[in-house]
């Protein structure tokens, strides 16, 4: 069974975050949501998620996949941990898939993976990173790298995680399910 690991900081788009992780467990996919620290994490509109462990803790096992809710300040605070870019790198460096919405993909421009890579975002969360190809769709794939454009995208977005992890069969079954 993919496993995959959903960092939550303090600010991430709830949307994105709970959309990511219901999809991907409705495909039978082992997620784990890991906070930056140990405390409950506050999304960007007062939500308040409790993820499943800390990213310290999480940071002792292996994933198929990593995926970066956006929103904003949680973007920002993804860029600056440390451990965050460290394991994003350590990902693409052993070809696992590394997946972002709205802003959170230029966390991914951050730690140098997208660097002449096609990806989309939020509009203006990639501007300052002139060595990507940034695209205007709302979904968007280089090699295992994938990236979508915010809120309103995060279920395609999903689907197409639980299609690359699981294969199209699981995507048309969870498909199904939602009644799209």
């Amino acid at each position: 069974m993919p496993k995959v690991l959903v960092p939550l900081a303090s600010g991430c788009e709830e949307i994105e975050a709970v959309t990511v992780i219901d999809i991907l467990r409705r495909a039978s996919i082992e997620v784990v949501s890991a906070g930056l620290d140990a405390q409950p994490v506050r999304a960007s509109r007062g939500v308040m998620l409790l993820p499943d462990t800390t990213l310290d803790e999480a940071l002792k096992h292996s994933y198929d996949m990593v995926v970066l809710p956006g929103g904003q300040p949680g973007t920002n605070n993804l860029k600056q941990d440390a451990r965050i870019l460290d394991l994003l790198r350590r990902m693409a460096q052993q070809d696992q898939y590394v997946a972002a919405i709205c802003a959170a993909p230029s966390v991914l421009a951050t730690a140098g993976l997208l660097d002449g890579k096609r990806a989309t975002c939020y509009p203006g969360s990639l501007d300052a990173f002139p060595h990507v190809q940034q695209q205007h769709t709302a979904l968007e794939e280089d090699g295992k790298l994938i990236t979508s454009r915010g809120p309103g995208t995060a279920m395609d977005f999903a689907l197409t995680l639980v299609e690359r992890l699981a294969g199209h069969a699981k995507r048309a079954e969870v498909e199904a399910g939602l009644q799209r």
